[in-house]
């Protein structure tokens, strides 16, 4: 009975094989894709031959065998054209069959949305010279390359596409290659257009600004980093100068300022009115005011980022362009697909036309020597001034990618100031010589490195070198000044970023900073020779960790940064800085951000006399000694709530800083306590408010800030007073507009007036019991100056001058109301000990021009 029952299975199975073998051999036959060693199998059954191979190099690949192919050999040809693979015949009963070590292989490059053909992709084999691009339809072929290589695809717009060549082949034919088209992580962004187009902002309270997609501001016709930074609510120059930007009331030389990773001493030219560094090469611009990354130390007021293009190019992209200042031109030049080449220069046209915008900004800068007596009546000496003045800045950057997972880039940038000046008083025939000469020159280098999916790096190393000299020679050349500030620094800085997760990142790393500072002061009559050096050196490991959802309804931020500063034979100091930045989206379009660090800096820039450095480019750098003075520290809370449609926006931020260890020698007084040096700190407490409106083409906004901020001095009477940036109200109101190609912008800025010190009444003015005579003032920064007003204007318009060169025009009127207003007052005594009053008036009604191409 079993063996029955067994037989009759056996019987059925065997017709099942036999129904399903033709079956088999139909389909395949029939051109459906097979696996090709089952296909191989099925050869050598029908044609009773054997194949040797191996069977890992088989593995996996299909072949869909035409149903007309029916000679052994036709089929084997076949075989040989689509999948590469050589066949030999050895005797009428075996073969072999082995891969081609060169192969040829064709794709065509698509769009992973709607199969749109890519044309123009560049399509490399790594590791190697050869590169092609697509074809109009999208598809490419290789001939004569490794079987073993690996394609990168490439193309703007599109994530970059690695595939092997095997994995091509493996599909047969041309299979399609389907690239995901790139996106920013928009999530991410709370504000598209913050104000103008190209200003963001983060959701980590960040001010993001993209220069390349830069619209227009009120006054401005080129996108002017340091200007268009003091757009922003909490960020203003007092004295309307780049080179001395108040964030939240503190003052310039509290503000890190970096390009490419390189702290930057000298940002500005014209001393102070313009801007140091080339807009059209900056690619990104990031300024923190309050929540700092644990990867930032220095600059207890703020940081801001400068990042010129770390892409490599396909093509030529550049510009030139001028201004009734200067001239520059700019490029980036693709070298070879993994080498490239970025440069900017330019050059002041100040030395050889005069233009209305120069002699604005000369009268600006030279006022000083401008003075009105006791009774604030102008002194009647008549004055000759012969200047000769220029300036230049140029950089370059060296960008080779090593390979898909390492990069190396190589910074320059160089930035000079040169000055001859002679006044001549003809009225009591004097005359007075002065030479200036302010230089900035940098080096840097960038690793970065892809490890893994997950895990980076990025090295930065870099070299500055500061120098300000200044020569005086005064009373027809009999008394001699000279005067060189100098500061020298390396640094090497260590980045990590591993990524835990998709929600969750941890930052580590190390910086060492070197930073030698040398103050000389020389005078020939009487005899005084000063030189005083100094070197800090600060190591900082820091650490931080960063957590976002996936909807980004909460992102948070937290790290500590620990320095250890010594300043050799003098003092070491060991601080720990932690720092904390959290946002929370708790309804639709409502966010809440609370931020706070601490930060500390070892330099400072001191005043000793309003006339040094011509009274132009009076600061200079120096080293906290620990004593006469200290480490400046900081510590610093805000909580803002913001409410964004993408087309309204309103923001509101509070904020309380404390800045400890500053001294009157760094914060420019101009009164009693002007020399000194007592230690002492300042509190900010302050709110920022913006509310702005924004269509297709137009954008509006209001800005508001109150800040009241206070000197803490124990050893001055009253210990406590206005600080000399309390500015109690900032209010701005501006707008843009475009129509078709043109671009408008109209602003106005109002703020309360700087605080200042006046002289005593009548004859308790001057104090001649005591040598030398001094003048009694009243309290400190007990008076004010009147408000400040003035409304800018500009307008731009683009167009095209061929279809690769495009072109845009713009004029701009700063102070369009030609007002007189008081930036800083201060006194001093004549040689016949009489009061003299010296008022800094800003520009006054001051147009430009400007044109540029761009190809």
């Amino acid at each position: 009975m079993l063996k029955r029952l067994l037989s009759s299975q056996l019987g059925l199975f065997l017709v099942f094989i036999l129904l399903l073998t033709p079956n088999l051999s139909a389909q395949v036959e029939s051109g459906t894709p097979t696996p090709l060693v089952a296909y191989i199998k099925t050869l050598e059954e029908k044609f009773d031959i054997k194949f040797s191979y191996i069977h890992e190099d088989l593995e996996g690949i299909t072949i869909a065998v035409p149903s007309n192919l029916v000679a052994l050999q036709d089929i084997l040809d076949f075989i040989g054209s689509e999948l590469q693979i050589k066949s030999q015949k050895l005797n009428d009963r075996y073969y072999t069959l082995t891969k081609n070590s060169l192969v040829r292989v064709c794709a065509q490059v698509l769009d992973n949305f709607a199969e749109n053909n890519i044309p123009g992709a560049t399509v490399e084999v790594f590791g190697t010279e050869i590169a092609q691009s697509t074809n109009p339809d999208g598809s490419f072929l290789l001939t004569d390359i490794p079987r073993n290589a690996t394609l990168k695809i490439r193309y703007l717009g599109f994530n970059t596409k690695y595939v092997t060549v095997e994995e091509l082949m493996k599909k047969g034919g041309c299979p399609k290659i389907l690239m995901a088209q790139h996106y920013e992580q928009l999530q991410e962004v709370v504000v598209y257009q913050f104000l103008t187009t190209g200003i963001i902002k983060e959701t980590d309270a960040s001010i993001t600004l993209n220069t390349a997609d830069f619209g227009i501001l009120p006054g401005l016709i080129e996108p002017d980093i340091l200007q268009t930074v003091q757009a922003l609510p909490g960020i203003k120059s007092i004295d309307e100068t780049v080179s001395d930007i108040n964030v939240r009331g503190g003052t310039n030389d509290q503000n890190l300022i970096l390009w490419n990773g390189i702290k930057m001493y000298q940002s500005g030219h014209f001393f102070g009115l313009i801007s140091a560094f080339n807009p059209y090469l900056t690619d990104k611009i990031t300024v923190f005011k309050n929540g700092t990354p644990s990867a930032f130390g220095d600059g207890v007021s703020s940081v801001i980022q400068m990042e010129t293009s770390n892409e490599l190019t396909d093509y030529f992209v550049g510009g030139a362009g001028f201004n009734f200042i200067s001239g520059d031109i700019y490029g980036q030049i693709p070298v070879t697909h993994k080498l490239g080449l970025q440069f900017s220069a330019r050059r002041s046209t100040t030395d050889f036309l005069n233009t209305p915008t120069y002699n604005k900004f000369f009268d600006r800068a030279f006022q000083d020597s401008e003075v009105t007596n006791e009774n604030n009546i102008a002194v009647a000496d008549e004055i000759l001034r012969n200047e000769n003045f220029f300036f230049y800045d140029f950089t370059g950057k060296l960008l080779y990618d090593i390979n898909d997972y390492h990069q190396l880039r190589l910074n320059f940038i160089g930035m000079a100031n040169n000055l001859d000046y002679t006044e001549t008083n003809l009225t009591d025939v004097e005359s007075t010589n002065s030479i200036l000469d302010q230089t900035n020159i940098s080096v840097g280098g960038q690793l970065h490195s892809d490890w893994t999916n997950n895990f980076s790096s990025n090295l930065n190393l870099y070299y500055t070198r500061y120098v300000l000299d200044a020569e005086s020679i005064f009373a027809n050349q009999i008394q001699l000044l000279l005067q060189r500030n100098e500061v020298l620094e390396t640094a090497l800085k260590l980045d990590t970023k591993y990524k835990l997760t998709d929600n969750f990142e941890w930052n580590n790393g190390y910086q060492y900073i070197e930073t030698g500072i040398a103050n000389t002061t020389i005078i020939n009559q009487p005899n005084f020779k000063s030189e005083i050096k100094g070197v800090v050196r600060i190591h900082a490991p820091y650490s931080g960790v960063g957590y976002k959802t996936d909807d980004l309804k909460f992102a948070g931020r937290a790290g500590v940064r620990l320095n250890y500063m010594e300043n050799l034979g003098t003092f070491t100091k060991f601080l720990v800085e932690p720092r904390l930045n959290l946002s929370y989206s708790f309804a639709p379009n409502f966010r809440l951000e609370v931020l706070g660090e601490f930060k500390s800096q070892s330099t400072n820039q001191v005043i000793d006399l309003e006339q040094n450095f011509l009274g132009i480019e009076k600061r200079r750098w120096i080293l906290s000694d620990d004593d006469t003075l200290p480490i400046t520290q900081s510590k610093q809370g805000s909580m803002g709530i913001n409410y964004d449609t993408n087309k309204f926006y309103i923001g509101l931020e509070g904020f309380y800083k404390k800045v400890d260890g500053i001294s009157t020698s760094t914060q420019g007084f101009q009164n009693q306590n002007q020399f000194g040096g007592e230690i002492g700190s300042y509190d900010v407490k302050g709110m920022e408010f913006l509310v702005n409106k924004k269509g297709n083409n137009y954008s509006t906004w209001l800005s508001y800030t109150y800040n009241k901020n206070d000197y803490t001095f124990e050893t001055i009477v009253p210990n406590s007073f206005p600080n000399n940036l309390d500015i109690r109200h900032t209010l701005t109101f501006a707008g843009t507009y475009t129509y078709n190609k043109l671009k408008l912008s109209l602003g106005v800025n109002y703020r309360s007036g700087k605080p200042f010190t006046e002289p005593q009444d009548g004859d308790l003015a001057v104090d001649t019991s005591v040598f030398p005579v001094q003048i009694n003032y009243k309290e400190p920064n007990s008076s004010r100056l009147d408000d400040y007003f003035r409304m800018d204007a500009s307008a731009i318009y683009k167009f095209n001058i061929s279809q690769r060169i495009k072109a845009n025009a713009g004029v701009s009127l700063l102070n369009m109301t030609n007002r007189k207003n008081s930036l800083n007052k201060y006194y001093r005594l004549t040689e016949e000990n009489q009061i003299e009053t010296v008022e800094n008036i800003s520009l006054g009604l001051t147009p430009n021009v400007s044109f540029r191409v761009n190809f």
